[in-house]
């Protein structure tokens, strides 16, 4: 059963992707501002560039996803001596088993979405120092092929003749629309908030009916009462 369960890999939500991600590529890119304040993170995380799709996220949300992903045990709290305020960092090198080229390309695939090997390849090289376009694609393919695949490759967008990769801790993304010749992802709904919205209304209907039993237990109560003083 442990065995089943370590071969699982952790569902995150759009806002757990994008925390995710950014701590990684922090770590890689300017270890001296890492670990992570929420106020950083919030604003990294909405930046304008190196991000698709762009988000809005607010600190009460990025608090949100860092909770949760330090239920996954993807990241933790870091409490520094001499600082006033708490500071995160990500745990997927542990958790995920990430070597530093690993790391490099799934941040890039959590922070910008489905992208060609090219494109990883141009744009992971600030992070690590890959030897060429055929060391990513082996980085990716050793990815893909581990059990279970963190890494997969999507079908050609239509009209176009590349194959994107993604990673699979989310639902693969859809394309909404194309900024020139760049196609805008946008994340998939969450199944679990269909799940979240059946159990609410599950709740809802149990509420009723124990409020239609409480009424009709007092009437019994009341009608019982009733009887009794006929015997007094």
């Amino acid at each position: 059963m442990e065995a089943e369960e370590d071969s699982v890999l952790p569902k995150l939500s759009f806002a757990e992707s994008r925390v995710l991600g950014y701590l990684i590529e922090k770590e890689l890119t300017t270890p001296e501002y890492y670990p992570m304040t929420l106020n950083g993170l919030t604003n990294a995380c909405n930046q304008k560039n190196n991000r698709n799709p762009k988000s809005d996220l607010t600190e009460e949300e990025v608090s949100q996803a860092i909770e949760e992903l330090r239920i996954k045990r993807l990241a933790y709290r870091v409490d520094l001596v001499g600082s006033r305020v708490p500071k995160f960092q990500h745990n997927g090198e542990k958790e995920l088993d990430l070597i530093k080229a690993e790391r490099a390309l799934l941040s890039e695939l959590l922070n910008r979405g489905p992208q060609t090997a090219g494109e990883l390849n141009s744009r992971a090289n600030r992070m690590f120092a890959f030897e060429g376009l055929s060391d990513v694609e082996e980085t990716l393919t050793e990815l893909s092929e581990r059990e279970p695949a963190l890494v997969g490759l999507m079908e050609p967008i239509p009209g176009r003749k590349e194959k994107r990769w993604f990673h699979k801790l989310s639902t693969p993304p859809k394309i909404e629309e194309f900024e020139g010749s760049k196609p805008v992802f946008v994340p998939t709904a969450d199944p679990r908030l269909d799940l979240l919205d059946e159990n609410l209304v599950e709740f809802k209907e149990l509420k009723e009916e124990v409020e239609t039993l409480r009424y009709q237990v007092r009437e019994l109560r009341d009608e019982l009462a009733n009887f009794r003083k006929q015997f007094e």
